[in-house]
């Protein structure tokens, strides 16, 4: 028995993890955050009960038990934010397991995590981005590696891709034509354009570059010739951020943050902007409305002439 848990329980789960890997697409980082959330859940359930946690027994989990293990997880110091993220893993699992098992999961389902304050992204300004994504294609020693920097980074604000998109990108999706077809979170696929800024920025790390880009073989490659670590890029958006002054705010994320933002700004249409993005629901898209409003009233509170 595994941390307080049946060996039915730890294959049960495994098969989920293999599930979500197989049929959602979830990233290897996503897969290990989950099995650490519904791990604790099922180690706290077992210490919780005094006894092993097998399948039968999570056919029982009661709202007393819920209400238990949250305050429990709050009591340990676990933030809003990250109460949130591990309970939306457990239900995940219950309710997979309840389908296959046949049980009621309701309990489980009905919980509900604290609220938390949801943060607004932080877009650079159009300058600020056209400014770091110069820099960082400029800074590296090497011409290949500035290059490839310029390049990734480009295309985040260019074609409001996430970095594990833009990294995801193989040989064979070249050359570069008009469109991109990405697959996105939940193997979601969608189509966004190519700025000729953005196909240029990758046509001239490909002359630099001295690996072949072959189909099968990652577009950007590390220093060694392996895919490249998304680490990297985020060290050379910081870098080169500190030598312009911007704030941390300023990593690559908010290169796609600042995509949307001015898209919005410039008029664009938040259907539109929802399907350049690949978000699941407008919701998520409708946040840039706040960032978009937060700025237009900095403005106004600045220049509106008061009585």
């Amino acid at each position: 028995m595994a941390g307080g848990f049946s060996a039915a329980a730890s294959d049960a789960l495994a098969t989920w993890l293999e599930h979500r890997r197989a049929l959602d697409g979830a990233a290897e980082h996503t897969i290990t955050a989950y099995r650490a959330d519904v791990a604790e859940f099922l180690g706290f359930l077992s210490a919780h009960h005094g006894d092993g946690m097998g399948l039968a027994r999570l056919a029982e989990i009661g709202q007393g038990d819920m209400r238990a293990f949250l305050a429990h997880e709050h009591g340990r110091g676990l933030g809003a934010r990250s109460l949130a993220r591990r309970l939306s893993a457990v239900k995940g699992f219950i309710r997979w397991l309840a389908d296959r098992e046949g049980f009621d999961a309701t309990h489980v389902l009905a919980a509900r995590a604290p609220r938390y304050p949801r943060s607004l992204p932080r877009p650079l300004s159009e300058d600020g981005a056209r400014e770091v994504i110069d820099r960082a294609g400029a800074q590296a020693e090497e011409p290949w590696i500035a290059a490839r920097d310029g390049a990734v980074l480009t295309l985040l604000y260019g074609c409001g891709l996430r970095i594990s998109e833009a990294l995801g990108l193989k040989g064979s999706d070249l050359p570069l034509a008009n469109a991109l077809r990405i697959t996105g979170k939940g193997g979601r696929e969608r189509i966004v354009p190519v700025l000729p800024a953005a196909a240029a920025a990758v046509a001239e790390y490909l002359r630099l570059c001295p690996y072949r880009a072959a189909p099968e073989h990652a577009l950007f490659r590390g220093a060694r010739g392996g895919p490249l670590n998304p680490r990297l890029v985020a060290l050379a958006m910081q870098r080169a951020r500190m030598s312009l002054g911007l704030p941390a705010t300023a990593t690559p994320h908010a290169l796609r943050h600042s995509f949307a933002t001015h898209l919005l700004a410039a008029g664009g249409d938040l259907r539109a902007i929802q399907e350049l993005l690949g978000h699941a629901s407008l919701a998520t898209t409708q946040i840039y409305t706040a960032v978009d409003s937060a700025r237009l009233m900095q403005v106004y509170n600045a220049a509106h002439p008061r009585a």
